[in-house]
C-alpha cells in the first residue's frame, strides 16, 4: 500500500465519497478494502464529533473471481457475508480527532510523548475493532492519519437542564475485541486472563468546563467454564477440572488492578441450582488469590428481587455505598487541574453480563452522577435526583438503551428486564417482552450463532483466510442423524395428527394409530434432545479448545 498525489491518479479512474477506512482483509479471492460510507453524528465530547458508522463496503482489490473453482467461489460468498454480518451488528463509532479508546482519567495520567502518537499508536487495544483490519496501516507510519481505531458497543450524549443549568452527559460502553464472540460458545476467560463479553462502561458529566467520569466494568466469571448450546433451554454450566484456573484467575485481576485500582466484584448469579458452583468456586478462588485489593460480594439477584420486590436491590446498593464514596470519581475542574481521581471500580456479572449487571450498573452510576453534579454545583445540597422527573426518564432510556445493544452484540436480541431500567418499575408487559426475547435468543442460540461466532473470529483474526490453502473448515459433512431424525419426528407427529383428524372404523383402532405415531415422535424427539450437541449451529472456523 502506497501513498500516492492526486494528480497521479488516472483521470479514467472511478472516485467515490467515503466516511472512513476500516481496513484490509484477505479472504479466497484476495485482498479487500473495508470502508464505512454513511455515518451519523452522536454529539460532541469535548469539543470532538463523534460518529457512528452506519453502513459499509467491502472492496476486491481484483475486477474478477472468474480464476476460482465453485467451491472457492462459494467459500469466498460465505466468508463475505460473515464480514457484513459483523459490520452489520449496530454499535460501531469513531473520532477522528479523538481517542475514543481510554477513559478520562487515563487520557488525563499520560505523558507528552504519548500525546504526540497517532491515534492507532496510543489507542487501547482492547477496544479497536478494526485492529487486524488496520496490520498494513499501523506498519506504515504515514498513512496513520487516514485510519482511526474503531470501537464496538455502545455511545450515547444527552444534554440536560437542571436548575437553569445546562449540562452534558455521556455513556461509552467500550467491548473488548479479546475473547469477543456470542453468548453461549465463549464464557469464562482464555489462558491471557481476557474474559469473555467484557465491557468497560463510562458515565462522562460535562458542565461549564469542568468534567467528571465514572467507569465500571462487566465480564463473564473469570475462569475456565463453559456452556455449550444443546438444544435444552438452559445448558448445565460446565467448570473445566483439567486446569489450573488460579493462573487465568490471577492475571484477569493482576492485569485489572493495574489498569483501574481496586477491584470489587459484584456476582449477581443464582445461588442454587445449576449456578451454584460457579458462585462457590468464584468465592473460593478470590479466597484463595489473597489480595487485598480484591474485595467479594454475592448477591443472588433472582431470589432478592422474586415476585416483583424490586426495591430490594436497596440492600446491594447500602452494602457498597461506603465503598462507592471511597472510590470516588474522577473529576477535573474548568481550568484542566485534576481534583479527583477514581481509585477502583466495580466489576459486575450475573452469566451472561447483561441484563441483572446493567441493572446494577445503572443504579450505581445513577448514585455517582448524583454526587458529581452537587459537587459542580447542578444540584443543590440535599437536593435528589430522582426529582427531577424529565431527566430521570431520559437517564433510565438511555441506560436501557445500553443494555439493548450490549445484549444485541453477544446474545442476539435486546436486553431482559429493561422495563425496569426504563421506568423503575417490573411490569406485566415487560415481563411479556422478556419471554420473546428469550425465544429469539434460544433460537438464535442453537440454530445462528455457530455462525455469528466464525464471523467474529474472522473480523478479528482469530482465524486468517490462507489463498494458498484450497480447503477451509466450512465443508463440515454433518452427521446422518442431522438430516433422518428431524424428518422421522415431522413423519410421525404428523401421522399422529392426521390419525387425529380422519379416525378409524372403532376407536380403539384410532388409539392405537395416535399411540403409535405419538410414541414415535416423542422418541425421536428424546433422541434429538440427547444428541443436542450434534444439531445446534457450531462454529467452524476456531478450534473447540480455543473456546472453551
Amino acid at each position: 500500500m502506497t501513498l500516492t498525489a492526486k494528480r497521479d491518479v488516472p483521470a479514467s479512474a472511478d472516485s467515490r465519497p467515503i466516511c472512513g477506512l476500516m481496513g484490509t482483509i484477505r479472504l479466497v479471492a484476495g485482498m479487500y478494502v473495508v470502508v464505512i460510507t454513511k455515518k451519523k453524528k452522536v454529539g460532541d465530547l469535548l469539543g470532538h464529533a463523534v460518529w457512528k458508522a452506519l453502513d459499509f463496503d467491502i472492496i476486491s482489490y481484483k475486477k474478477t473471481i472468474l480464476h476460482l473453482t465453485d467451491n472457492q467461489m462459494q467459500d469466498n460468498k460465505t466468508f463475505l457475508s460473515m464480514i457484513n454480518n459483523v459490520l452489520h451488528t449496530d454499535g460501531f463509532y469513531f473520532a477522528t480527532d479523538y481517542d475514543l479508546t481510554h477513559t478520562l482519567q487515563r487520557l488525563a495520567n499520560t505523558s507528552p510523548e504519548f500525546q504526540e502518537m497517532s491515534l492507532l499508536e496510543r489507542a487501547d487495544q482492547r477496544f479497536v475493532w478494526n485492529g487486524h483490519l488496520l496490520r498494513e496501516f499501523i506498519a506504515q507510519p504515514e498513512l496513520h492519519r487516514f485510519v482511526f481505531p474503531v470501537v464496538h458497543g455502545f455511545i450515547t450524549m444527552k444534554s440536560s437542564c437542571i436548575n437553569g443549568k445546562v449540562f452534558e452527559w455521556s455513556i461509552i460502553s467500550r467491548r473488548s475485541c479479546f475473547r469477543a464472540g456470542v453468548r453461549y460458545y465463549v464464557r469464562g476467560i482464555d489462558s491471557e486472563g481476557h474474559p469473555a463479553n467484557y465491557v468497560e462502561t463510562e458515565q462522562i458529566v460535562q458542565f461549564n468546563s469542568a468534567k467528571a467520569s465514572f467507569v465500571q466494568t462487566r465480564g463473564s466469571i473469570p475462569f475456565y467454564w463453559s456452556q455449550r448450546p444443546n438444544l435444552k433451554y438452559k445448558p448445565k454450566p460446565q467448570i473445566n477440572k483439567t486446569v489450573n484456573h488460579l493462573d487465568g484467575f490471577q492475571r484477569h485481576f493482576d492485569s485489572q488492578i493495574i489498569l483501574y485500582g481496586r477491584q470489587v466484584i459484584l456476582n449477581l448469579i443464582n445461588q442454587k441450582g445449576s449456578e451454584k458452583p460457579l458462585e462457590l468456586a468464584f468465592d473460593k478462588m478470590v479466597t484463595n488469590l489473597g489480595n487485598g485489593m480484591i474485595k467479594y460480594i454475592a448477591f443472588d439477584f433472582h431470589k432478592e428481587c422474586s415476585r416483583m420486590r424490586w426495591h430490594r436491590l436497596q440492600i446491594l446498593l447500602d452494602m457498597v455505598a461506603e465503598m462507592q464514596d471511597e472510590f470516588g470519581y474522577f473529576l477535573v475542574d474548568a481550568d484542566g487541574k485534576v481534583l479527583l481521581n477514581q481509585e477502583g471500580v466495580f466489576r459486575s456479572n450475573c452469566m451472561d453480563c447483561l441484563d441483572r449487571t446493567n441493572v446494577i450498573q445503572s443504579m450505581l452510576a445513577q448514585r455517582s452522577l448524583q454526587s458529581q453534579l452537587r459537587r459542580m454545583g447542578v444540584l443543590h445540597t440535599g437536593q435528589q435526583i430522582e426529582e427531577q422527573s424529565d431527566f430521570v426518564k431520559m437517564y433510565k432510556n438511555a441506560w436501557a438503551d445500553n443494555a439493548d445493544a450490549c445484549a444485541k452484540q453477544y446474545a442476539g436480541t435486546g436486553a431482559l428486564k429493561t422495563d425496569f431500567t426504563r421506568t423503575g418499575k417490573r411490569t406485566q408487559w415487560g415481563l411479556l417482552m422478556d419471554g420473546w426475547n428469550s425465544m429469539i435468543r434460544y433460537y438464535k442460540n442453537n440454530f445462528s450463532d455457530g455462525f455469528r461466532q466464525d464471523s467474529i473470529d474472522l473480523f478479528l483474526g482469530n482465524y486468517a483466510v490462507d489463498e494458498a490453502v484450497w480447503t477451509t473448515p466450512l465443508h463440515d459433512p454433518k452427521d446422518w442423524k442431522f438430516l433422518t431424525l428431524p424428518i422421522v419426528m415431522v413423519v410421525a407427529f404428523s401421522m399422529c395428527i392426521i390419525c387425529l383428524l380422519m379416525a378409524g372404523d372403532t376407536w380403539t383402532e384410532t388409539l392405537a394409530y395416535v399411540l403409535f405415531w405419538g410414541s414415535a415422535s416423542v422418541v425421536t424427539g428424546g433422541l434429538i434432545l440427547f444428541n443436542g450437541l450434534d444439531f445446534v449451529d457450531a462454529p467452524r472456523l476456531v478450534q473447540k479448545e480455543k473456546l472453551d
